[in-house]
């Protein structure tokens, strides 16, 4: 069996916009626009609600930035 260890940062959002490698999401826990780093952007529709898992760094920027190690769509929509 493999182990695979707990992400550090998990967060469930809306998708805003969908770019080319990026999702433009709210934060459904702190109402925050983010911008998330992900290869994965082409599977996802703007108004899907994800969770998104971390690495638990965000940059300072505005909208700040994360990193997806991965990303699920939840059981329901924004």
């Amino acid at each position: 069996m493999e182990n695979i260890p707990a992400p550090a940062a998990v967060m469930e959002a809306c998708i805003l916009e969908v770019m080319c490698d990026q999702l433009l999401v709210r934060d459904l826990s702190t109402d925050q626009e983010v911008l998330v780093n992900t290869s994965q952007s082409c599977c996802f529709c703007p108004c899907e609600r994800v969770v998104i898992e971390y690495n638990g760094a965000m940059t300072l920027s505005i909208p700040p930035q994360i990193s997806a190690d991965r990303i699920r769509r939840a059981s329901h929509c924004c």
